[in-house]
């Protein structure tokens, strides 16, 4: 009955961290390869679900992090351009 109990605990947790809001990272300023290896680092430290939303200003970023982050397992939602910046978001 215990471990029923602890599996149902892990499922709120999971749902309330998947309903939660996306983790923010803004990245303007960072080149490539360095502003993949911080979302990266910020998506391992997320739980599964978890949306992340990166700002970039980085045009070879934009390119490349899509291909890596799919390479990782982890889907791209979003890649849109924002007055001279892009907002990509990236669930776990």
């Amino acid at each position: 009955m215990a471990r029923g109990l602890a599996m149902m605990i892990c499922s709120k947790m999971e749902v309330a961290a998947s309903s939660s809001q996306p983790v923010c990272l803004d990245l303007r300023g960072v080149k490539c390869p360095l502003n993949w290896a911080r979302a990266k680092v910020r998506l391992e430290q997320m739980h599964r679900h978890q949306v992340l939303e990166l700002i970039l200003d980085d045009p070879r970023g934009v390119r490349d992090i899509p291909t890596a982050a799919e390479a990782e397992g982890y889907a791209v939602l979003e890649c849109r351009k924002l007055n001279g910046a892009w907002r990509m978001r990236i669930e776990r």
